[in-house]
């Protein structure tokens, strides 16, 4: 028998069950020596290189030496995140709440890899950010942020363009309770802001979509929880979006994201293609990158893009450090073998006209009564004013998908809410309770389709006060026409475009306008997405916010008037017309709109 002490060497088989053994037991990651468990065996690890970081996070260290050693100077969230990791900074968190204090400098920074954000001078107050894998919450979840929002924060969430919850107007002593609350709900928000990997989203009606293709829910909870437990994942160059796409009913806008996964049809077989670099803040749809996956293989796939760009995103320039900048800078077939390298194999490459495409996702499906795929079965799409659900409407949903559903919600990247797996017969009293409850699930008017994001009432970056304007758009375009297609208006703060104005089919961008700095808008039209990609144009430019009611309104009352029938959609109408034809047709608006 060969013998440690000795120094006799193992035997194949030992070595074969003392590596299964390591792997399985997690022993390998508690030798604290500088050599491997493998090594101090004699056991050539698989893959492994000699330089390998001891610590998961050296993988950003070594990155940021690469760029001091080519003479750069790192930004100041590079230089605090290499001082300290944004996932040890809870004592701090204890001692700000202990001493009733808000952070500062750098730690301002820190504090959002737990969710928290200062966002002074906006307010003087945190606003948390959670997370929800694939946009899905449960009635006690539900229930229990309506209590935490009430006892710790401002007694409401917002609802978030990544089918996500925000809690906000919370204060220093409260922030440890409300961390301590949401995680003893089974809600973990940890790396929810600052350089991390955003909110997973995914079809919000994936599971009893009549017309997907796949459940993604599965993918988005297994991404989900690696990342929350990868703690090399955290940290990268800037934020990162991550959508999976099923070819349901409602879009999740994977095309806007960094990696997109859209299910498609191969033959007999269900896949993904991956899509990258989607940015519209600045132009940019995710493009196809030809590569063809299996459904087990996204997650490996979207760790390995993830590092790849650890390795090679700016950590010199927050504006150039996105995933565009890094496939602007190295072109998508290198940075494609750069993933290769944190893979096993090859990628497979099949070109996209060899797939099935998607069916169109339906514009408007995600407010409204809406079949699902078992018989009798229905999801109600509900709408709250500015997205903002008071604790007392987040306990009415919980109950009623309690009491009618299978306690079961879903958030959207539209910023509402569905309440899935309501029986026919129970239609009728789920939507008197949704309108007593001062929410709506019509899907006819404007107010089905606004999409606004925090605006300057929460956040220093925007010029307008979005939530409020948005709700005054709605409140006199639905007060004037009587609007048969849906249209969706997106209002953005600032450049940062949260909402995403480029895509919407109004999309309304923050400014400051005159030598008074009013508040207002730039306004584009004609924006779309996933089979209707599109940027919208710019048609009016520094309308004050008083303007922009009466702006939207004779846009789509001229569409209304002009369509070819009353079939034409609102962006068909804006497409055959130019932009210069489309100013002609308003010239009727109001000398003060112009």
């Amino acid at each position: 028998m060969s013998s440690v002490n000795n120094q006799e060497p193992f035997s194949e088989e030992q070595k074969q069950y003392l590596q299964g053994f390591a792997a399985g037991s997690g022993l390998a990651q508690a030798i604290s020596s500088t050599a491997t468990f493998a090594s101090t065996l004699g056991i050539a690890s698989s893959g492994a290189k000699s330089d390998c970081p001891s610590r998961p996070e050296d993988i950003h260290i070594a990155a940021q030496d690469r760029f001091t050693a080519a003479g750069k100077q790192l930004v100041p969230e590079e230089l605090a995140k290499r001082k300290k990791h944004g996932l040890d900074v809870w004592d701090d968190v204890l001692l700000h709440a202990r001493e009733a204090k808000f952070p500062k400098g750098t730690d301002v920074f820190l504090f959002k890899f737990m969710g928290l954000f200062y966002v002074a001078p906006a307010q003087n107050s945190f606003m948390c950010r959670l997370r929800f894998a694939g946009g899905a919450i449960s009635s006690n979840q539900m229930r229990g942020l309506a209590d935490i929002a009430e006892l710790y924060a401002g007694g409401f969430a917002d609802v978030t363009t990544r089918a996500n919850l925000q809690l906000r107007e919370i204060q220093p002593p409260h922030t440890v309770e409300l961390l301590m609350g949401l995680n003893e709900l089974g809600i973990i928000n940890r790396g929810a802001g600052a350089d991390n990997i955003r909110n997973i989203t995914a079809t919000p009606t994936t599971g009893f979509d009549p017309q997907e293709l796949c459940d993604v829910s599965t993918l988005a909870r297994r991404l989900h929880h690696y990342i929350i437990n990868h703690r090399e994942l955290y940290g990268l160059p800037r934020k990162f979006n991550v959508a999976f796409d099923s070819g349901g009913t409602v879009s999740v806008l994977d095309d806007t994201n960094d990696i997109g996964f859209s299910a498609v049809r191969l033959g007999s077989e269900i896949c993904f293609r991956m899509q990258l670099a989607g940015i519209t803040g600045h132009k940019q749809f995710a493009k196809d990158t030809g590569i063809l996956l299996k459904a087990d293989e996204c997650i490996p796939v979207a760790v390995a893009v993830i590092k790849a760009f650890i390795e090679h995103g700016d950590r010199t320039d927050r504006k150039k450090a996105r995933l565009k900048y890094v496939l602007d800078k190295m072109g998508f077939d290198a940075f494609l073998l750069e993933v290769e390298k944190h893979l096993p194999e090859k990628l497979r490459r099949i070109p996209i006209e060899q797939c099935e495409p998607r069916l169109q996702a339906i514009q408007g499906a995600h407010v409204g009564v809406h079949p699902q795929k078992e018989k009798g079965l229905f999801y109600i799409g509900v709408a709250a004013p500015a997205a903002r659900l008071r604790a007392e409407q987040m306990r009415v949903l919980a109950n009623l998908a309690g009491e009618f559903g299978q306690s079961e919600l879903r958030l959207t990247v539209w910023q509402n809410v569905l309440i899935p797996h309501i029986a026919e017969q129970d239609i009728p009293v789920v939507k008197q309770r949704i309108e007593d409850a001062g929410l709506s699930w019509s899907p006819i008017g404007v107010r089905a389709g606004i999409v606004a994001c925090t605006g300057n009432g929460g956040c220093k970056f925007a010029a307008s006060e979005t939530k409020r304007h948005s709700m005054e758009i709605a409140d006199y375009v639905d007060g004037t026409l009587m609007i048969d297609q849906p249209i969706n208006v997106h209002l953005t703060g600032c450049p940062n475009s949260c909402a995403q104005h480029y895509i919407g089919d109004i999309g309304l961008l923050g400014t400051k306008v005159g030598d008074q700095a009013l508040e207002g808008y730039h306004l584009y039209v004609g924006g779309g997405y996933g089979t209707r990609q599109d940027i919208g144009r710019e048609l009016m430019r520094d309308i004050t916010a008083d303007q922009a009611p009466a702006a939207v309104e004779k846009i789509i009352r001229t569409y209304m008037e002009r369509r070819s029938s009353a079939n034409e959609g609102f962006n068909d109408f804006i497409r055959r017309h130019s932009t210069e034809e489309l100013k002609e047709f308003l010239e009727t608006v109001p000398a003060e709109v112009n």
